[in-house]
């Protein structure tokens, strides 16, 4: 028999939102035309990768040499590690080596192998909300509690309220910048913040929680913003990421965890992510696209065009009075379900839906009475769609 829990979320809605969304817009879209659905549900980015990458995939495709497929240690390949640890040093403003980084199958496998390391079951993960909503899910395998956190104003971080929810169970406050669904990007005073009540909470417990910072992201920023350096404002933490969103490589599951060298158990840390590859049945990271991503990390991109998409769906929302939050990066925009509406926001959505529009409601990323639109589609889809959303908003009167 399944599991309780797992027919539980199976059958949730919430849990199962975004991909539902995207099957129905593939279904949707032979029953009604391409053009005619738009379909904002799914965050795939849709930008090629750049020339640097395909050029080292050929590269790679034509080594013939023994044993280029097999094994490698579980961390990955030495030489693949030390590249990695040169891009996060340069990101993060300190010196990381090699030895600090473990390659992954993708942020998800990152996210995992790290909750599997410091999650006792009971214990807590503090989240500012809204989040990935795959959170919940990544917390509860390993038998941890996720405990959310509501936004400060304009979806920043609410330290105070952050720092009233540590316990001595809190394994881990994670986050997520730029932010998944808002596109907020967490400015360097914030962490700051948080960092402080971080150090004053591990001083009265005796636990300093592990600071997890999520971004996949991170390289997909607007209007100057910038991501802010965790392992300069807080000695225990950990990157989490993957080439799925900046390389536009999401189908192919490379990503890596990098542990800040001032971590006061750094080493015992890498060797407990380590070991989760493997209990996890992950076993290491792709060799394949190991040594692509080492040999094109740093290629040229330009987000431009996600940037000026973004602009023209908030042209469209303003025209048709629907409120959202500017996103500074990722590609989504959270809108605010009107207030004249008299149902929540799955009941809204289903409304888009009525008018071929799909998009994922808030409440599955904690954060109701909102939805989120994946703009990283055609300018046609977003384009064509204000007719749609339009009709959807009179139709509430």
């Amino acid at each position: 028999m399944i599991a309780q829990y797992m027919k539980e979320l199976m059958g949730s809605r919430s849990a199962s939102a975004i991909r539902r969304m995207f099957e129905e817009g593939i279904a949707l879209k032979k029953v009604h035309g391409e053009e005619n659905v738009f379909d904002f549900s799914l965050g795939n980015p849709d930008l090629d990768p750049p020339e640097k990458v395909l050029a080292a995939i050929e590269e790679v495709a034509r080594d013939r040499a023994h044993g280029a497929h097999g094994y490698m240690p579980n961390a990955g390949y030495g030489w693949v590690r030390d590249e990695m640890a040169r891009k996060v040093s340069s990101e993060q403003g300190v010196e990381v080596g090699g030895q600090n980084v473990v390659m992954t199958v993708g942020a998800a496998s990152a996210l995992n192998c790290v909750l599997k390391a410091v999650v006792n079951p009971g214990d807590e993960v503090v989240v500012p909300a809204p989040f990935f909503a795959e959170y919940r899910n990544y917390v509860r395998n390993h038998g941890g509690v996720l405990v959310e956190v509501p936004p400060g104003d304009g979806f920043s971080l609410d330290v105070g309220a952050i720092g009233a929810r540590l316990t001595e169970r809190t394994a881990a406050v994670l986050i997520n910048s730029p932010n998944n669904p808002t596109g907020r990007v967490y400015r360097r005073g914030e962490i700051e913040s948080l960092a402080e009540v971080l150090r004053k909470h591990a001083e009265s417990c005796s636990r300093a929680p592990l600071l997890v910072c999520d971004e996949p992201y991170r390289a997909i920023t607007y209007d100057g913003a910038v991501v802010a350096p965790a392992f300069q404002c807080y000695d225990d933490s950990v990157v989490v990421t993957s080439f799925a969103k900046d390389l536009s490589l999401p189908g192919e599951r490379l990503g890596y965890v990098a542990v800040s060298p001032r971590c006061s158990f750094a080493s015992e840390l890498v060797g407990a992510v380590t070991f989760s590859l493997r209990v996890l049945g992950c076993v290491n990271a792709p060799a394949f696209f190991q040594k692509v991503v080492a040999k094109s990390w740093d290629a040229e991109v330009d987000y431009s065009s996600y940037e000026r998409r973004r602009d023209l769906l908030m042209e469209i929302l303003d025209r048709v009075g629907i409120e959202y939050a500017r996103p500074e990066g990722a590609f989504y925009l959270f809108c605010k379900v009107p207030g004249r509406f008299s149902g929540g926001d799955a009941e809204f959505c289903d409304l888009l839906k009525k008018h071929l529009v799909l998009c994922a409601p808030g409440a599955g990323f904690g954060g109701p009475g909102w939805f989120r639109l994946a703009y990283c589609v055609p300018e046609s889809t977003i384009v064509n769609s204000e007719r749609a959303f339009r009709a959807a908003v009179a139709e509430i009167g």
